[in-house]
């Protein structure tokens, strides 16, 4: 075996026994074969459970396979990798001295006996079948993930019968409130287009709406967080939601105004912030001529300069 056929083989039983991609590199490949104390010159079938520290596991990396890394990325291999070893059950936290201190410099880990019986069968004819019976009594460390996440996402209110599900987290509260109290309150009998979403893209499109609007739409384009359609001023609401960074300035403002070039209806431009006291960071970002919308003040606009108040700049658009 070379060292590299090592790191090869332990980041695909890595894979194999259902770590997060999180985890899936060569530090959490490295920490495995130290678990095991596999040197390049041993078999799987050699492996071995000794109690290993943190600093032990990286200097085993650094001794055995030329891979070092610095002192101060000690808490990335805890906090990154032997964390999620000790989450999935293959490897256990101080099992010689259960009440040791939380970050004792003499804390130790040990992969577990059943781990260890299924990793010596790796690269024989009984691997497939050992890996299937071990998956069968678990949940993968991936698949409780998954579950988690799947748990903690935010529900929006598409339609009257329709939820979509968004990644968690404060941005994606602000773009429920936007879907669920601006647009009910400013556009009302408004269609939803569009809700970006951090964790995939695209959270919910209509595609075919946009469409008819005469917008082709270039899935590298930076979309605004929601897309709101008035039908009956037949104007496009382009909200961009504010938590920690990009509110509509001038710069922000022409990437729009260039994304939706060709769109028959009237752009209106809408920075949304969970409070007032976050869109003080931004005040001398935000362009003229947009709309503020605070969350939790929700009757409420703010008109940035110009003519109009929440419509589009065209000579030929609607008042309000």
């Amino acid at each position: 075996m070379t060292e590299n056929d090592n790191i090869k083989n332990a980041l695909h039983i890595l894979t194999a026994i259902g770590l997060p991609r999180a985890q899936q590199n060569d530090r959490s490949a490295l920490c495995l074969l130290a678990l095991l104390n596999l040197t390049p010159q041993k078999t799987w079938m050699q492996a071995e459970n000794p109690l290993v520290g943190i600093t032990p596991m990286m200097e085993f990396s650094r001794k055995y396979y030329g891979k070092a890394y610095a002192p101060n990325t000690r808490e990335t291999f805890r906090r990154q990798t032997i964390h999620q070893f000790v989450q999935a059950g293959i490897a256990s936290y101080n099992p010689d001295k259960s009440d040791r201190p939380v970050n004792s410099p003499k804390a130790v880990y040990q992969i577990l006996p059943e781990t260890l019986s299924l990793l010596k069968t790796y690269g024989t004819k009984e691997w497939v079948s050992s890996l299937n019976i071990y998956l069968a009594t678990r949940k993968t460390l991936a698949q409780r993930y998954a579950k988690a996440r799947v748990q903690s996402l935010v529900p929006v209110q598409i339609k009257s019968d329709q939820e979509n599900y968004i990644s968690p987290g404060e941005h994606s509260l602000l773009i429920k409130a936007i879907v669920e109290d601006f647009a009910p309150y400013f556009v009302p009998g408004g269609v939803l287009v569009y809700v970006g979403d951090t964790g995939a893209k695209w959270g919910y499109f209509d595609k075919c709406l946009l469409s008819k609007l005469g917008l082709k739409v270039d899935s590298h384009g930076k979309m605004p967080d929601v897309v709101l359609y008035c039908p009956e001023r037949n104007w496009l609401l382009l909200v961009e939601a504010v938590t920690s960074h990009g509110p509509v300035d001038g710069k922000r403002h022409e990437e729009l105004s260039h994304l939706f070039t060709g769109v028959s209806a009237g752009l209106v431009y809408v920075t949304a912030f969970p409070s007032r006291t976050i869109m003080t960071r931004y005040l001398p970002e935000i362009a003229w001529e947009t709309e503020v919308w605070i969350a939790d003040a929700p009757s409420h606009l703010i008109h940035f300069n110009g003519e109009r108040f929440l419509g589009p700049y065209r000579e030929t658009a609607a008042e309000c």
